[in-house]
């Protein structure tokens, strides 16, 4: 890897090839700790200090919550950076400011500069330099606010370098045990790691245990903890509008422009965060909520790409995150029937989140993206049979998507799931000028 990123240092590289060269740190796999982040940043001068951040935590929901407050922020009038991870289709998606990703060229001379400071002894992950990048990115970028999403955990990711305004855990589920402990505590005390001292907590979590270990480490690191479902509380109208009954405010008939019955306690939480925000100092009128709320872009999840057949996108790749899309696609469509288009990768908890979907399904079709992770789908198929419903196989995944096209007619709808990398690879075949695949 060294003697590569001498070569690279020589070269005029393209954005490909520097990407490319970026990927190839993914072989040191994930290492958690913060020193290595911290070095680099160091090497620039710590531009992470002193700024304002939003860190948000939690194994779904992150992104969404992340865009509504992007959305209300930029509305209110302030540049605002948004840091994600994964990314559907561009890398640069990982990086933007004002909805704006990232240029090539802005990333190529990120990463030029990161690799020139990178220590032979202690190559950095994939994942720390890229929140080195979007640390200097924002900094250079004079960003009023940045809104960083946690990788995976909370307490040795690498984002954990920042110190922010708010805390975000959106809610806390069965996800990556190999990494983060067996059970829902175990999780929990991992995410609960970015709650630091004196900083304001917002939190949509609701399992009593849980939420008595946060309480518990709020207290201890005087923390104001704030909850959904307690200090403020949200309805959901028949007719999708919300009210939310805030610390301070409220709202009626606020409409939002995120599909799906789930969105409306990220909401609660986006607003609550808001008001955290307004009483330091911020200042973010109830127009901008108004539209912010409204107006949000986070693509691949409940997004509807084509009609005629309805043609739905959503990157759930968990059995909680799946349940709440089942339940939005059977309380919030009106279908004959449900064409399934699914595709995950290896490593899920394949079993509990097939429980979830297939059985609201007509067809299934097992594929999977290009992507060295992916589940074999004749394996994914033989661990369906239970459900009884009808299935095949069809890859790559452009083939099975044109299947599922020849078997639907207008009234029925056909959802692509299981992956945020099969939604991504979905996404460049529906959209191929919109969203071109990055071809590295």
């Amino acid at each position: 890897m060294v003697s590569q990123a001498k070569d690279i240092e020589r070269q005029n590289f393209s954005y490909e090839e520097l990407v490319s060269w970026l990927y190839s740190l993914q072989k040191f796999g994930i290492k958690f700790g913060l020193s290595k982040t911290s070095k680099l940043l160091k090497a620039f001068g710590n531009p992470h200090r002193g700024q304002r951040y939003i860190h948000i935590a939690g194994t779904n929901g992150k992104g969404s919550v992340g865009a509504m407050l992007e959305s209300i922020v930029m509305k209110s009038g302030l540049k605002v950076g948004f840091y994600s991870s994964p990314h559907l289709v561009s890398f640069t998606e990982r990086f933007r400011i004002d909805r704006e990703c990232i240029r090539k060229g802005q990333a190529a001379s990120l990463i030029r500069e990161l690799k020139e400071v990178i220590r032979q002894e202690e190559p950095p992950t994939f994942f720390e330099l890229t929140t080195a990048m979007a640390l200097i990115f924002f900094f250079r970028n004079h960003v009023d606010l940045g809104i960083i999403e946690v990788g995976m955990g909370g307490r040795l990711d690498a984002t954990n370098v920042i110190t922010p305004m708010v805390s975000i855990i959106t809610t806390i589920g069965l996800e990556h045990r190999e990494f983060l402990g067996d059970t829902i505590i175990d999780i929990a005390k991992e995410k609960g790691g970015i709650i630091k001292k004196g900083i304001d907590v917002a939190t949509a979590v609701d399992q009593p245990s849980v939420v008595s270990l946060f309480e518990s480490l709020c207290r201890e690191r005087g923390a104001p903890f704030w909850r959904v479902g307690h200090d403020v509380r949200y309805r959901r109208l028949p007719s999708g509008l919300l009210w939310y009954y805030g610390l301070r405010k409220r709202f009626k008939n606020l409409e939002l422009g995120l599909r799906g019955r789930f969105q409306h306690r990220n909401a609660a939480l986006a607003l609550l965060t808001v008001e955290i925000l307004k009483e330091k100092g911020l200042v973010i009128s109830d127009r901008a909520i108004r539209s912010g709320l409204a107006d949000p872009i986070w693509h691949g999840r409940l997004e509807e790409v084509s009609s005629n057949p309805t043609i739905i996108l959503d990157g759930a790749h968990n059995p909680s995150a799946m349940r709440s899309l089942a339940h939005s696609i059977g309380n919030d469509f009106d279908f004959r029937q449900l064409i399934l288009v699914f595709g995950v990768m290896e490593d899920k908890d394949i079993s509990n989140i097939l429980r979830e979907i297939v059985p609201l399904a007509t067809r299934v079709i097992y594929t999977r993206p290009t992507y060295y992770r992916a589940a074999n789908p004749h394996c994914v198929m033989d661990m369906a049979k239970g459900f009884g419903k009808a299935g095949e196989v069809q890859f790559p995944l452009s083939t099975a998507i044109e299947k599922a096209r020849d078997l639907a007619d207008k009234r029925d709808l056909i959802l692509i799931t299981g992956s945020l990398f099969t939604v991504g690879e979905a996404k460049s075949y529906l959209d191929p000028i919109g969203h071109p695949i990055e071809d590295i």
